[in-house]
């Protein structure tokens, strides 16, 4: 079940992205290291996006994995991060690419006081 939900906000302060691959799968997460990783994998889980905020170099990947027992979701806030629109799920991975640098800002639309951070370098 999809359920699309906008979410009105302040502007991020980042550059408007341009349309990007997203999808719903099974996949893995990346790992951390000093230059921005290119993959990486932010748990939804206690009510919490876990690591809060991650950097990413232009063209790189995040996927969101949730584990909690209550159903979230990702939404982008403001103009630049309007592109970010993933389903309502409990169980499961979704990911979006990024192709602008930036800073994006985004929520679980279910509990706005989830929030999280994408930096695009």
């Amino acid at each position: 079940m999809v359920v699309g939900v906008l979410v009105g906000g302040c502007g991020s302060g980042g550059t408007k992205s341009a349309p990007s691959t997203t999808s719903v799968a099974g996949g893995s997460g990346g790992a951390a290291s000093t230059a921005p990783a290119s993959a990486v994998t932010v748990e939804v889980d206690k009510m919490a996006f876990s690591p809060a905020s991650v950097t990413i170099p232009v063209g790189g990947t995040v996927t969101w994995k949730f584990s909690d027992r209550v159903p979230h979701a990702v939404q982008g806030i403001g103009d630049s991060a309007m592109g970010i629109n993933g389903p309502i799920v409990t169980k499961g991975e979704w990911s979006h690419s990024f192709s602008v640098a930036g800073t994006y800002r985004y929520l679980c639309p279910l509990h706005p006081e989830m929030r999280g951070t994408v930096i695009v370098q």
